[in-house]
């Protein structure tokens, strides 16, 4: 488990306000992430503002896994439905079949816009849709001359 034990945060609490939640949850999310490698996944750019996650789920279907976004964590389960009926005898069983909980940190103002399977690939489509009023704005600077006595 990575343990971050000797990074100094300090000068960027001192220039910034209300981030200090930011650098926790980054790195509880650090600490987490090292904990387990399932399943894996893709993080992939399509666009300016579009992101896609892409989980290999191989052997999963589509009734076995649930995709929840809520408060800026997008949150991916799976869980295999146990099989009743004949039994099965491997020789080898390589496809993993265990149940997982993957969790991702979203940025704010990013939607997730749709959630598909396909291939034994789960795809999360996200968009980046920033407010007009959270937008840049450019502010008129006026000029204001001495009064003259």
């Amino acid at each position: 488990m990575t343990k971050l034990t000797t990074l100094d945060l300090t000068p960027f609490y001192r220039n910034s306000i209300g981030i200090d939640r930011l650098f926790d949850r980054i790195v509880n999310q650090i600490d987490s992430a090292a904990s387990t490698n399932y399943p894996p996944y893709d993080i992939v750019r399509t666009g300016d503002e579009t992101y896609e996650i892409r989980v290999a789920v191989a052997g999963f279907v589509q009734a076995d896994i649930d995709v929840e976004f809520n408060n800026g964590t997008l949150i991916v389960k799976g869980e295999k439905a146990t099989e009743q009926g004949a039994e099965v005898e491997y020789l080898h069983h390589g496809i993993s079949g265990r149940s997982f909980i993957r969790t991702f940190s979203v940025a704010e103002y990013v939607e997730v816009k749709d959630a598909v399977l396909a291939d034994g690939i789960l795809t999360v489509k996200l968009e980046r849709l920033v407010p007009e009023s959270q937008k840049p704005k450019k502010i008129a600077v006026s000029y204001q001359s001495p009064l003259v006595a």
